[in-house]
């Protein structure tokens, strides 16, 4: 039934094995579930660490109070609710978490090298990382990208050459730029150069799917992939849901309405393409169902299964999530957004089961990437994330109950 290659289980064979050398543990100790389980606490510990560090090279020091606000919102990513709450249970949420941030953090820094084998680990402890292991070699083509696109706007400017007529010019200029770009040997060899250590994992890791036959190891039959566009809308919502103090105000509700009505064709198409993609692909996965001690469980009981219709009243949200995410990351380059949104897409569309646990990584990687909020702002958003944690942990130690079939106790968890 164990879906996931066996990371997280060598780091704690690392760990527990020199304890027991050392201190002379018997193995019911250094293999009891409390030892297993602090090896998730320490991978934790290093989270912190690395997201400090990423808040650092990512956010400039521009203001006086920006080393305040970079330790609040490494607080507020370090307790968020679905991360924290698997940093005391021995799930592969931590560990991955862990190789896949500090791959982020050595790509930025430049070493490429060192990003992939740490990418490597975190692949080691959930497949789809490799996914964000792509992302690091996309930010590097993105970096690259953008300075070239910044010296041929200049040379433009330069040459007075006549503007792009027609619909969708900067689209259009964007393209005519990335095929320009594309077919010169120089830059492909120069981008190649560069991103090598992400290619030969790459590589490996199409390998290690022609010889397993897929990328699920273990149960494959609940684990089979599909297009479910829907996933997208379900990220955006929990973006919005908690970076609510960032991202929700009146300003920009009344700042979208203008835009809708300013753009209303677009928008109009945007949302029957979405009414579309939510009536022909939206998936029920029978754990979604069957499993009553997950939050998700309820949302989908007593949201979408409340009528049939309620899942497309919810797009005009999923619509304004969206637009609130993609506004919020206006200050990063087009390029890397669009490296972040494959990879995101990528990283969730093909998952049929519902799982919040699924938008922890992609979540995190937004959060970093965004402006910094002001320390009121942040404030706020770690004040809900403790109570959050506050009532998680009080119903799962003690609102428990028994399925009819089990003599286990049960808890509600995420």
């Amino acid at each position: 039934m164990i879906t996931t290659l066996p990371g997280l289980y060598l780091v704690s064979v690392g760990v527990v094995k020199p304890a027991s050398w050392i201190f002379g543990w018997s193995e019911h100790v250094v293999c009891s579930i409390g030892m297993l389980r602090f090896v998730n606490l320490l991978f934790s510990v290093g989270n912190f660490y690395l997201l400090y560090l990423l808040f650092r090279k990512v956010q400039p020091r521009s203001k006086a109070a920006s080393s305040m606000q970079r330790i609040l919102s490494t607080l507020a990513l370090a307790v968020f609710p679905t991360l924290y709450f698997f940093n005391f249970l021995y799930y592969t949420e931590a560990g991955s978490i862990f190789f896949t941030l500090f791959a982020y953090l050595m790509c930025l820094y430049g070493n490429h090298k060192t990003s992939a084998l740490l990418g490597f680990g975190g692949f080691m402890f959930r497949q789809t990382n490799i996914i964000w292991t792509v992302f690091c070699a996309g930010h590097v083509i993105a970096q690259k990208l953008t300075e070239a696109w910044k010296t041929e706007l200049q040379k433009k400017k330069e040459e007075r050459l006549p503007s792009v007529k027609g619909p969708f010019p900067e689209f259009r200029k964007i393209l005519r730029f990335l095929l320009g770009y594309c077919m010169s040997f120089k830059n492909l060899s120069m981008l190649f150069l560069l991103t090598w250590p992400y290619i030969l994992l790459v590589l490996a890791f199409c390998a290690f799917v022609a010889v397993n036959g897929g990328i699920v190891i273990g149960d494959r039959s609940n684990h089979e992939a599909c297009l479910h566009f829907p996933q997208l809308f379900y990220f955006c919502s929990f973006t919005l849901l908690f970076s609510f103090p960032h991202l929700l105000s009146l300003t920009k509700i009344k700042t979208f309405l203008c835009l809708v009505w300013k753009r209303r064709i677009q928008f109009l198409v945007i949302t029957l393409i979405s009414i579309f993609l939510v009536w022909k692909f939206t998936y029920t996965h029978k754990y979604l169902l069957a499993d009553n001690r997950h939050y998700t469980f309820y949302v989908w009981k007593r949201v979408f299964q409340r009528h049939g219709i309620v899942k497309y009243l919810l797009v005009p949200g999923y619509i304004f999530a969206g637009w609130s995410i993609a506004d919020s990351l206006k200050s990063k380059s087009v390029f890397w957004n669009l490296m972040f949104f494959v990879c995101l897409f990528t990283s969730t569309v093909p998952q049929k089961l519902l799982e919040f646990r699924y938008f922890i990584l992609p979540y995190v990687i937004y959060r970093v990437n965004i402006p910094l909020p002001p320390t009121s702002r942040l404030i706020c958003e770690l004040s809900c994330y403790a109570l959050v944690n506050f009532l998680t942990f009080y119903i799962f130690l003690n609102k428990t109950f028994h399925w009819p079939d089990s003599q286990d106790i049960q808890r509600f968890m995420w």
